[in-house]
Protein backbone atom coordinates (compact mmCIF):
# COMPACT_ATOMS: atom_id res chain seq x y z
CA UNK A 1 0.00 0.00 0.00
CA UNK A 2 1.51 3.33 -1.19
CA UNK A 3 2.05 6.07 1.95
CA UNK A 4 -0.32 8.44 1.89
CA UNK A 5 2.35 11.00 2.63
CA UNK A 6 6.22 10.61 2.24
CA UNK A 7 8.89 12.72 3.33
CA UNK A 8 12.49 11.20 0.92
CA UNK A 9 15.23 12.65 2.35
CA UNK A 10 14.07 16.46 3.11
CA UNK A 11 15.96 19.34 3.42
CA UNK A 12 14.81 23.14 4.51
CA UNK A 13 16.73 26.21 5.27
CA UNK A 14 16.29 29.46 6.83
CA UNK A 15 19.47 31.71 5.16
CA UNK A 16 22.52 29.77 6.73
CA UNK A 17 20.35 27.99 9.81
CA UNK A 18 19.22 24.56 8.36
CA UNK A 19 15.94 23.45 9.68
CA UNK A 20 15.38 20.19 8.68
CA UNK A 21 18.15 17.79 7.51
CA UNK A 22 18.09 14.72 4.83
CA UNK A 23 14.39 14.01 6.85
CA UNK A 24 12.72 10.76 5.52
CA UNK A 25 9.52 8.95 7.06
CA UNK A 26 6.09 8.37 5.81
CA UNK A 27 2.62 8.31 6.98
CA UNK A 28 0.02 5.30 5.49
CA UNK A 29 -3.96 5.38 5.57
CA UNK A 30 -5.26 5.54 8.72
CA UNK A 31 -2.46 6.44 10.59
CA UNK A 32 -2.40 8.77 13.06
CA UNK A 33 1.17 10.38 13.90
CA UNK A 34 2.34 12.62 16.83
CA UNK A 35 5.42 14.33 16.20
CA UNK A 36 7.40 15.49 19.32
CA UNK A 37 10.53 16.75 20.85
CA UNK A 38 12.34 20.19 22.26
CA UNK A 39 11.62 24.08 20.92
CA UNK A 40 12.94 25.01 17.84
CA UNK A 41 13.62 20.49 16.73
CA UNK A 42 11.74 21.42 13.02
CA UNK A 43 8.06 20.25 14.07
CA UNK A 44 6.32 23.10 13.39
CA UNK A 45 8.57 23.57 10.48
CA UNK A 46 7.76 19.74 9.08
CA UNK A 47 4.38 19.55 9.09
CA UNK A 48 4.10 23.43 7.03
CA UNK A 49 6.28 21.68 4.66
CA UNK A 50 2.58 19.03 3.75
CA UNK A 51 0.99 21.87 2.45
CA UNK A 52 3.99 24.18 0.83
CA UNK A 53 3.31 26.34 3.50
CA UNK A 54 6.95 26.09 3.65
CA UNK A 55 9.14 25.41 0.85
CA UNK A 56 11.91 22.77 0.96
CA UNK A 57 15.29 23.44 -0.88
CA UNK A 58 15.89 19.83 -1.58
CA UNK A 59 14.51 16.14 -1.59
CA UNK A 60 10.63 15.48 -1.75
CA UNK A 61 7.26 15.37 -0.03
CA UNK A 62 4.89 12.99 -2.06
CA UNK A 63 0.78 13.46 -1.09
CA UNK A 64 -1.13 10.33 -2.58
CA UNK A 65 2.10 10.03 -4.68
CA UNK A 66 1.90 13.34 -6.36
CA UNK A 67 5.14 15.61 -5.88
CA UNK A 68 3.84 18.02 -4.33
CA UNK A 69 6.71 20.80 -5.14
CA UNK A 70 6.68 19.54 -8.45
CA UNK A 71 5.97 22.17 -11.33
CA UNK A 72 2.77 20.57 -12.35
CA UNK A 73 0.98 20.56 -8.90
CA UNK A 74 -1.39 22.87 -8.34
CA UNK A 75 -1.38 24.54 -5.23
CA UNK A 76 -4.38 25.21 -4.28
CA UNK A 77 -6.08 21.99 -5.38
CA UNK A 78 -3.66 20.37 -3.26
CA UNK A 79 -4.56 22.29 0.09
CA UNK A 80 -8.22 21.25 -0.55
CA UNK A 81 -7.20 17.89 -0.02
CA UNK A 82 -5.27 18.63 3.31
CA UNK A 83 -7.05 20.03 6.05
CA UNK A 84 -4.72 21.80 8.46
CA UNK A 85 -5.83 23.25 11.75
CA UNK A 86 -3.33 26.24 13.29
CA UNK A 87 -1.98 27.70 16.83
CA UNK A 88 -4.50 30.47 16.07
CA UNK A 89 -7.52 29.15 14.79
CA UNK A 90 -7.57 31.18 11.71
CA UNK A 91 -11.15 31.86 11.48
CA UNK A 92 -12.89 34.71 9.67
CA UNK A 93 -14.04 37.39 12.21
CA UNK A 94 -16.60 38.92 10.58
CA UNK A 95 -18.77 35.99 9.56
CA UNK A 96 -20.57 33.53 11.77
CA UNK A 97 -19.38 30.60 12.89
CA UNK A 98 -21.50 29.03 10.46
CA UNK A 99 -20.48 30.78 7.50
CA UNK A 100 -16.87 30.07 8.47
CA UNK A 101 -17.55 25.75 7.87
CA UNK A 102 -19.74 26.72 4.77
CA UNK A 103 -17.78 28.96 2.46
CA UNK A 104 -14.97 26.95 1.42
CA UNK A 105 -16.89 24.08 0.24
CA UNK A 106 -18.94 26.61 -1.49
CA UNK A 107 -16.27 29.01 -3.24
CA UNK A 108 -13.53 25.94 -3.62
CA UNK A 109 -15.81 22.94 -4.56
CA UNK A 110 -18.86 24.17 -6.01
CA UNK A 111 -21.35 22.73 -3.76
CA UNK A 112 -24.89 24.34 -3.23
CA UNK A 113 -25.47 26.63 -0.22
CA UNK A 114 -28.18 24.36 1.00
CA UNK A 115 -25.96 21.55 0.70
CA UNK A 116 -22.90 22.95 2.02
CA UNK A 117 -25.00 24.33 4.86
CA UNK A 118 -26.45 20.97 6.15
CA UNK A 119 -23.11 19.60 5.91
CA UNK A 120 -21.81 22.57 7.99
CA UNK A 121 -24.70 22.14 10.61
CA UNK A 122 -23.90 18.16 10.96
CA UNK A 123 -20.14 19.36 11.07
CA UNK A 124 -20.89 21.65 13.62
CA UNK A 125 -22.77 19.02 15.87
CA UNK A 126 -19.79 16.95 15.69
CA UNK A 127 -17.68 19.25 17.68
CA UNK A 128 -20.22 20.11 20.08
CA UNK A 129 -20.98 23.62 18.58
CA UNK A 130 -24.37 23.42 16.43
CA UNK A 131 -25.62 25.88 19.04
CA UNK A 132 -22.91 28.56 18.39
CA UNK A 133 -23.49 28.51 14.44
CA UNK A 134 -24.95 32.12 14.33
CA UNK A 135 -22.39 33.44 16.48
CA UNK A 136 -19.04 35.08 15.60
CA UNK A 137 -15.37 33.45 16.12
CA UNK A 138 -14.93 36.35 18.81
CA UNK A 139 -17.81 35.44 20.81
CA UNK A 140 -16.45 32.27 21.52
CA UNK A 141 -13.84 30.84 23.87
CA UNK A 142 -10.47 29.50 22.40
CA UNK A 143 -11.04 26.38 22.62
CA UNK A 144 -14.59 26.44 20.91
CA UNK A 145 -12.59 28.84 17.81
CA UNK A 146 -10.48 25.95 17.62
CA UNK A 147 -13.10 23.48 17.54
CA UNK A 148 -14.65 25.44 14.83
CA UNK A 149 -11.63 25.58 12.93
CA UNK A 150 -11.03 21.39 12.61
CA UNK A 151 -14.98 21.44 11.75
CA UNK A 152 -13.97 24.21 8.55
CA UNK A 153 -11.07 21.72 7.46
CA UNK A 154 -13.10 18.80 7.51
CA UNK A 155 -15.65 20.48 5.48
CA UNK A 156 -13.36 20.06 2.15
CA UNK A 157 -13.43 15.87 3.42
CA UNK A 158 -9.43 16.06 3.25
CA UNK A 159 -8.30 12.60 3.57
CA UNK A 160 -5.75 13.89 6.31
CA UNK A 161 -5.93 16.27 8.56
CA UNK A 162 -2.50 18.03 10.16
CA UNK A 163 -2.52 19.69 13.36
CA UNK A 164 0.25 22.13 14.34
CA UNK A 165 0.21 22.56 18.08
CA UNK A 166 -3.58 23.02 18.10
CA UNK A 167 -3.42 23.39 21.78
CA UNK A 168 -0.75 25.91 22.20
CA UNK A 169 -2.57 29.25 22.40
CA UNK A 170 -5.58 27.52 24.69
CA UNK A 171 -6.00 27.93 28.43
CA UNK A 172 -5.38 24.49 30.26
CA UNK A 173 -9.37 24.02 30.73
CA UNK A 174 -9.88 24.10 26.97
CA UNK A 175 -7.32 21.85 25.96
CA UNK A 176 -9.35 18.52 26.83
CA UNK A 177 -12.65 19.62 24.37
CA UNK A 178 -10.29 20.03 21.63
CA UNK A 179 -8.41 17.20 22.14
CA UNK A 180 -11.44 14.73 22.70
CA UNK A 181 -12.60 15.81 18.83
CA UNK A 182 -9.10 15.17 17.65
CA UNK A 183 -9.44 11.57 19.35
CA UNK A 184 -12.74 11.28 17.94
CA UNK A 185 -11.60 12.05 14.46
CA UNK A 186 -8.82 9.21 15.01
CA UNK A 187 -11.38 6.47 16.43
CA UNK A 188 -13.10 7.07 13.00
CA UNK A 189 -9.70 6.03 11.37
CA UNK A 190 -9.17 9.35 9.98
CA UNK A 191 -5.15 9.95 9.01
CA UNK A 192 -3.72 12.55 11.24
CA UNK A 193 0.00 14.38 11.22
CA UNK A 194 -0.37 16.31 15.02
CA UNK A 195 2.90 18.66 16.20
CA UNK A 196 1.65 18.75 19.75
CA UNK A 197 3.22 18.58 23.49
CA UNK A 198 0.09 16.99 25.19
CA UNK A 199 2.24 13.63 26.14
CA UNK A 200 -0.80 12.06 27.20
CA UNK A 201 -2.76 12.38 23.82
CA UNK A 202 0.17 11.37 22.04
CA UNK A 203 0.00 8.07 24.54
CA UNK A 204 -3.27 7.11 23.89
CA UNK A 205 -3.96 8.27 20.63
CA UNK A 206 -0.61 7.77 18.13
CA UNK A 207 -0.02 5.13 16.08
CA UNK A 208 3.17 6.43 15.99
CA UNK A 209 5.64 8.69 17.71
CA UNK A 210 8.28 10.60 15.44
CA UNK A 211 10.45 12.23 17.91
CA UNK A 212 12.56 14.99 16.67
CA UNK A 213 15.64 17.23 17.19
CA UNK A 214 17.89 19.44 15.27
CA UNK A 215 15.71 18.84 12.19
CA UNK A 216 15.79 14.97 12.01
CA UNK A 217 13.31 12.12 13.20
CA UNK A 218 16.06 10.60 15.80
CA UNK A 219 13.44 7.74 16.85
CA UNK A 220 10.37 6.36 15.39
CA UNK A 221 7.87 4.12 17.56
CA UNK A 222 4.62 3.15 18.54
CA UNK A 223 3.82 4.65 21.80
CA UNK A 224 4.07 2.11 24.50
CA UNK A 225 7.73 1.49 22.99
CA UNK A 226 8.36 5.41 23.00
CA UNK A 227 7.46 6.71 26.44
CA UNK A 228 8.66 3.38 28.12
CA UNK A 229 11.85 2.30 26.29
CA UNK A 230 12.85 4.86 23.91
CA UNK A 231 15.63 3.67 22.37
CA UNK A 232 17.68 7.37 21.15
CA UNK A 233 19.76 9.06 24.20
CA UNK A 234 18.34 12.08 23.30
CA UNK A 235 14.63 10.92 23.34
CA UNK A 236 15.54 9.40 27.11
CA UNK A 237 16.55 12.79 28.12
CA UNK A 238 13.81 14.35 26.55
CA UNK A 239 11.55 12.32 28.67
CA UNK A 240 12.94 12.76 31.89
CA UNK A 241 12.70 16.52 31.85
CA UNK A 242 9.19 16.01 30.94
CA UNK A 243 8.48 13.48 34.14
CA UNK A 244 10.76 15.98 36.10
CA UNK A 245 7.96 19.04 35.43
Amino acid sequence: MTPLIMFNQVNKWYGEYQALTDLSAEIRSGEVVVVCGPSGSGKSTLIRTVNRLEPIQNGQILFEGLDINGTSTRLNQLRTRIGFVFQNFNLFPHISVLDNVMISPIKVLGVRKAQARKEAMALLERVGLAHKADAYPLQLSGGQQQRVAIARALAMKPPVMLFDEPTSALDPEMVGEVLNVMRGLAQEGMTMMCVTHEMNFAREVADTIWFMDAGKILEKAPPERFFTRPSHERAQRFLSDLRQH
